[in-house]
């Protein structure tokens, strides 16, 4: 079953005080690309992050985006006590010469106010954080192999068009020959009135069969049944098979090529122009498989 590129996860939590916000998108990339972007507590986990990323992921552009918010009582800085009475005495000591002092630049004076320690934070919320990234993950696959159902359902459904496109003009080829012999034979026979001549018939079958030897499309018909039954049976797998469709499909364009190349006829050329419509839906739509 195929899958698509794009697709899109997320995923909400709560431990130990701490609100996580996990978002993950995906969109089409020949190769795999991943962008992480994560708070600042969390930045020494990344690479273990991509990681789990690459694990389950095969190609695409993926975003990672990872928000967190702490709660009151785990926002709060610490007050440095020993180092606010220290400032104090200080200032007590200058009161004499005018010296004053509020409460709010007392604060902010280095060392009485310290952040809230993430180290232990990490610790106690890596688990949690680690099962929300795979929860969005599982979601954003679960997208993928949603669209990649409709995306398959339309490529088939595009198949059948360059076979029945195929089919009409495996019938007509038989007559293009028919059709050339006739006109050829009454073109030679006005001719030979004129002129009072005889026809010479094996010039004429000479002729037709080299005209038939370079219109024939017999093999090229071949080619793209082949094409088409290896490209439904590819889209069947469970595989990452998108740049193995968009080869094929690139190979069924080169048949209708040369099939209207060596046709001489208006109706295979009416085919081949339906079947390189469907071929280039096809050739776009592969692009957005993994």
């Amino acid at each position: 079953m195929l899958q698509s590129m794009t697709g899109f996860g997320a995923a909400q939590g709560h431990c130990d005080g701490v609100d996580y916000s996990v978002e993950m998108r995906a969109v089409n990339h020949r190769y795999l690309k991943i962008s992480v972007k994560l708070p600042e507590i969390w930045t020494s986990a990344e690479a273990d992050i991509e990681k789990m990323l690459r694990d389950r992921l095969q190609r695409g552009s993926i975003g990672l985006s990872v928000r967190m918010r702490l709660s009151d009582e785990k926002a709060a800085y610490a007050v440095n006590l020993g180092a606010m009475r220290k400032y104090i005495e200080q200032i007590d000591s200058l009161r004499s010469d005018g010296l004053t002092i509020d409460l709010a630049t007392l604060m902010a004076l280095p060392g009485v106010c310290n952040p809230p320690q993430m180290e232990d934070l990490r610790e106690q919320t890596c688990g949690e954080l680690m099962n929300l990234i795979a929860q969005a993950m599982d979601s954003l696959l679960e997208m993928r192999a949603r669209e990649g159902r409709a995306v398959q359902d339309d490529l088939l459904a595009q198949c059948e068009q360059v076979a029945a496109s195929l089919e009409l003009a495996g019938r007509r080829s038989p007559l293009v020959v028919k059709e050339y012999h006739r006109r050829l034979t009454e073109r030679v026979e006005g001719l030979v009135d004129s002129a009072r001549a005889d026809i010479d018939q094996d010039y004429l079958a000479r002729e037709v069969a080299v005209f038939a030897d370079r219109c024939d499309i017999n093999e090229e018909i071949s080619r793209q049944n082949g094409h088409l039954q290896q490209f439904r049976e590819t889209c069947r797998s469970d595989e990452p098979v998108g740049r193995k469709l968009d080869f094929i499909a690139q190979e069924m364009l080169r048949e209708a090529n040369t099939i209207a190349s060596k046709a001489n006829d208006a109706e295979i050329a009416r085919a081949v122009v339906d079947m390189k419509t469907a071929v280039d839906r096809i050739k776009e739509q592969v692009q957005n498989v993994l």
